[in-house]
């Protein structure tokens, strides 16, 4: 199987990384008009070669002006491995610091130093700038590489760099193709008869033609048109490999570099992460809370605000957790590494490595968050995971929100679950989605419900309990109505609540027995008995007693589940009594006769039309009669 690898170039302007990448692949680089008349490298330059059969490299080579750092940046984030270039008449000169710095901050691990322009210095000054680059590297990535002298001009040392560099490659691992793809664009043109192409290096997994992807941060939805690898055509680019991307249905003024493609749907941009900051040793001075600074990750640039988490200052040298606020929205991910640039001068003064994408505010110097970023800079998956879910508080966290936080496969986020889970720290409340709360949050949640019942009861005595979906209404905006079921069952378990089918109330709690309502309730009775057949409505109650409607309907609610009246409708209740004669009469009625009309219904029981037909659904709804057209009949059992 072949192995996909992105070498770069890194290094002082005029220190000879355009002519070196010739010498190795035949091609230049310099594809510019300007690059070629000043003789100096603006943009990126790409070029390929096939190192062995089976290692196939893509090559990187930046800008060394300190101008055009930010191409340089751009250029280091996909690397696998560098050559540090150094010209030997020169030696070790300030973007060659800056240069190592970055690659140092991005994430390089592997790479070697060569030594170019050779052939221009005798052999005792060869040595001794062999000794100061050595000095130069020690302690970084680069301490005990290979330091090669070469001359791009005759050849001198060419095959033993490739050698070099085929035993680099072969110990350096490539990117993962598994997970999802990410493309962060170095380059964006228009090809004619084709349309909008765009480059890069694809960071991780598989694109194929014919995939639906997004481009963030726009959040565009297209197409994968094409894909042309190295500059052949391909139905798949894998990670670690430099791709074109044609773009179906995109205008090139629609994306630019530092844009990333990515699948639809999958990812969102955001405008805050939370980071791990190194600062640089030699950085000019501390780093301040709330400065403002430019980040780069990948290909883009953003400006970024500074909120250190538990100090005012980083001093260099230093690291500390802090939360950086974007200007712009971007696509960033747990783990991504990145770097900060001051405005002016314009220098780099440190970077790290993002820990959550996607964080609230934070609260400066909160424990619970420090503890959480300190569980995502060591890698402890389970505390990681267990610390996201408690961090959501009540309103919980999805398992899709889980993965994009924690930069955790499904099957390593399910493995991180298992035990918090088994032991009841993690509380799964809905199904699909899957969504997840912490104990602590759970048992807070089901706490605020009963005190919301009690407030309840407390406001309305008269009343039993609470319907169930009045009381679902009061879940906090923040959690979700889909939790409510899971938090009435834990209280009935616990014996907090009783549930009666549509209705919550407390254990032995019974409406009506508040001294100050036993009166009203009473003259309600005795207005419904003298009523008889005929009693006075909801409205003619209110009338009567000086009460408002909400109130009267309480004490005859709590009448009717005393079995001292009967509701017939909204706005009609009886006593037991009269209803139970006008019943008996219908169904002697019905026993003799086998049907009854309305007109007939009215003449045996005397009752007016305002109160017949109620009455006479009222009766259908006991499954008394049964409604046929204009008749009814008794039904059968």
């Amino acid at each position: 199987m072949s192995k996909n690898l992105i070498l770069g170039t890194a290094g002082h302007i005029d220190h000879g990384k355009t002519s070196l990448v010739k010498a190795l692949s035949g091609v230049d680089t310099d594809r510019l008009p300007e690059e070629k008349s000043r003789g100096i490298t603006i943009e990126l330059g790409f070029a390929s070669m096939l190192l062995t059969g089976d290692i196939q490299l893509g090559i990187v080579d930046v800008p060394g002006h300190e101008r055009f750092v930010r191409a340089m940046v751009a250029g280091v984030g996909g690397m696998d491995m560098v050559m540090l270039v150094i010209a030997a008449d020169e030696g070790v000169m300030p973007q060659t610091r800056e240069h190592l710095d970055i690659c140092r901050l991005l994430g390089v691990k592997q790479g070697l130093v060569v030594l170019t322009k050779s052939d221009l210095v005798d052999p005792d000054w060869l040595g001794l700038v062999t000794e100061e680059v050595r000095d130069f590297v020690a302690g970084s990535f680069l301490e005990g590489a290979p330091i090669i002298p070469v001359s791009s001009r005759s050849g001198t040392g060419i095959d033993r760099l490739k050698e070099e560099l085929r035993t680099l490659a072969a110990r350096v691992d490539q990117k993962r193709s598994d997970g999802a793809f990410r493309l962060p664009v170095d380059r964006a043109f228009t090809v004619a008869g084709f349309g909008t192409v765009v480059t890069g290096t694809l960071l991780s997994g598989q694109v194929r033609v014919g995939d639906e992807v997004e481009l963030f941060p726009s959040g565009i939805c297209t197409k994968i048109r094409g894909i042309q690898v190295h500059g052949g055509k391909a139905e798949v680019g894998c990670a670690g490999q430099r791709l074109a991307l044609n773009l179906q249905g995109v205008d090139n003024n629609q994306t630019q570099r530092g844009d990333v493609v990515a699948p639809r749907g999958l990812y969102r941009a955001t405008r805050a992460v939370d980071v791990e900051i190194n600062c640089l040793k030699s950085a000019p001075r501390p780093l301040k809370h709330r400065s403002t600074l430019r980040l780069h990750s990948a290909t883009y640039e953003v400006s970024a605000q500074v909120i250190l988490l538990d100090r005012m200052t980083l001093e260099p040298g230093e690291s500390a957790f802090a939360q950086l606020r974007l200007a712009t929205p971007v696509l960033l991910l747990n783990g991504d590494p990145f770097v900060l640039r001051s405005y002016s001068p314009s220098q780099t003064v440190g970077g790290g490595t993002i820990l959550d994408p996607s964080p609230p505010r934070r609260r400066r110097r909160s424990a619970e968050a420090l503890a959480l970023l300190e569980a995502m800079a060591l890698g402890d998956e389970p505390e990681m995971v267990e610390r996201l879910v408690a961090a959501s508080l009540l309103s919980g966290i999805s398992f899709q929100d889980l993965i994009l936080r924690s930069g955790l496969s499904a099957k390593r986020l399910d493995a991180a679950l298992s035990l918090p889970l088994s032991s009841g720290r993690i509380i799964q409340m809905v199904r699909e989605p899957r969504i997840f709360l912490g104990r602590d949050s759970f048992h807070n949640l089901c706490e605020i419900l009963l005190n919301r019942i009690e407030t309840y009861l407390a406001n309305n005595p008269i009343k039993e309990g609470i319907s169930r979906e009045e009381l679902k209404t009061r879940i906090p905006a923040r959690s979700d109505g889909r939790f409510f079921g899971q938090c009435l069952q834990y209280l009935e378990h616990e014996k907090k609540v009783v549930a009666d089918r549509d209705q919550v109330r407390l254990p032995g709690r019974t409406g009506g027995t508040v001294e100050s309502n036993a009166d009203v309730q009473q003259k309600l009775e005795e207005i419904l008995i003298s009523g008889g057949a005929e009693p006075p409505t909801v409205k003619e109650l209110c009338e009567q007693l000086a009460l408002p409607e909400k109130v009267v309907i309480e004490h005859l609610s709590l009448l009717v589940r005393q079995g001292r009246a009967v509701k017939v409708k909204n706005d009609l209740f009886y006593a037991p009594a009269p209803l139970q004669v006008i019943s008996e009469t219908m169904v002697a009625y019905l026993r003799d006769k086998g049907e009854i009309t309305p007109s007939e219904f009215r003449e045996i029981t005397g009752l007016s039309r305002k109160f017949m037909i109620p009455v006479l659904e009222y009766f259908d709804s006991l499954k008394i009669t049964v409604r046929a057209g204009d008749k009814r009949f008794l039904r059968r059992k």
